[in-house]
């Protein structure tokens, strides 16, 4: 089934990624059609997830360019915290927000788009243990498994995977 066939979605990775929360979505975005690029900030290099299971870059993030992509997706983990330190991290998340494209994260990833300064009157969900941040960022909170609101697609935790992919199909079918 190639529903999203000629879609591109990028995909950031750094260690003590979620191993689910980036292999579920990469997987299940292939099967959808997708092509999934995964990028670190060194291209080649090997990234160990939180649970160990290891991830290669296919692609460094400075050589990322937003208007090569339809979407984002961002993994939880410990990872998103070292990356929303990143200028050019922040650069894309904001290039992706101002074109409506997609930006999906789940768990800790939250950081990333709140440290690019884009949450601000988005209802959102994450992981419990940001959610004071996203509410500082001004996004409204809820406990739910996704959430979808105008062109982003967030979720709790890896229990959640199965429905967030699912949205994130549903927006990137439109």
């Amino acid at each position: 089934m190639a529903i999203l066939e000629g879609k591109r979605i990028l995909m950031f990775v750094e260690n003590v990624y979620e191993d689910l929360e980036l292999w579920y979505p990469k997987l299940r975005l292939i099967e959808a059609g997708a092509h999934v690029i995964v990028a670190g900030p060194e291209a080649g290099k090997v990234y160990k997830g939180k649970n160990g299971y290891p991830c290669k870059a296919e692609a460094a993030i400075n050589d990322m360019d937003e208007s090569d992509f339809d979407g984002l997706v961002i993994a939880g983990g410990f990872a998103p915290d070292k990356l929303r330190r990143d200028d050019k991290v922040k650069d894309l998340v904001r290039a992706f927000h101002a074109s409506g494209k997609m930006i999906a994260h789940i768990c800790h990833g939250g950081w990333i788009p709140i440290s690019a300064g884009i949450m601000e009157g988005f209802t959102c969900t994450s992981t419990p243990g940001i959610k004071d941040d996203l509410i500082n960022a001004k996004a409204k909170w809820v406990d739910e498994a996704v959430v979808i609101d105008r062109n982003m697609v967030s979720s709790r935790r890896p229990d959640d995977l199965p429905r967030f992919c699912m949205a994130i199909i549903e927006i990137m079918q439109k």
